[in-house]
């Protein structure tokens, strides 16, 4: 111990070990400025709320694993999963669904599917026909009284007796109306062939625009053979 203490106390022997130091302490402060890459721990609830991104951080991907050497770690303020890796649990609104609601709207449609079923029958026959078009006439909104509905029963005895498959083979005109083409009804409906209500709603309208009243109608009729 005592001869190497003495030989430390040397001038060569001092200046040897000030050189080494130097050299070590450059090296080490060389080291430090080296970057170092510094491992990022993703929580594995980020990672499957967003698998899209390449390192699943909140839709951010990190890019490359060349680039990860530059990215300092912060602390994360994310609440991780629990150790045995369970799907987080999210905050998401619940959806609600009425049946009652939808119930009721298929009812009242197989209702109005009914109700329309059995306008058509009745139809059929020339005192049904009508009835469906006194009926049309008040839910139209149409203002014709007693004495207009007597008009309108009169203009189409004379057209077609109330019956549905009317054809005038001469004119091309068919149905309860006597519409020419007969293709005009097509704005009520393409049904007009085989349903009665669909010519009498067309020959209601018809009538409404063009004459305003049926006895107005009527009363072309008389005059001109056409109405």
């Amino acid at each position: 111990m005592n001869r190497a203490i003495d030989f430390m106390k040397k001038p060569a022997t001092l200046v040897v070990a000030a050189a080494l130091v130097s050299m070590l302490g450059v090296a080490g402060a060389a080291h430090a400025d080296v970057p170092t890459a510094k491992l990022v721990d993703i929580p594995d609830a980020l990672g499957r709320l967003n698998p899209l991104s390449p390192l699943g951080i909140a839709g951010v991907g990190l890019g490359s694993a060349a680039s990860a050497a530059n990215i300092t770690s912060t602390p994360s303020t994310a609440t991780p999963a629990d150790p045995a890796g369970s799907t987080p649990v999210l905050d998401v609104a619940p959806i609600t669904v009425d049946i009652n609601g939808v119930a009721s709207v298929d009812a009242q449609s197989i209702s109005l599917v009914s109700v329309q079923a059995r306008q058509i029958q009745l139809a059929k026959t020339p005192t049904g026909a009508k009835q469906v078009a006194q009926d049309l006439v008040s839910s139209l909104g149409y203002d014709w009284n007693a004495h207009q509905i007597g008009c309108l029963n009169a203009l189409w005895d004379g057209e077609s007796h109330w019956n549905f498959q009317a054809h005038n083979y001469r004119s091309g005109a068919q149905g309860i109306a006597q519409a020419l083409p007969p293709t005009k009804m097509e704005i009520v409906s393409t049904d007009w062939r085989t349903n009665p209500v669909t010519q009498i709603k067309w020959g209601l309208s018809y009538i409404k625009a063009r004459y305003n009243t049926p006895c107005k109608a009527l009363s072309h009729k008389h005059w001109a053979g056409y109405y």
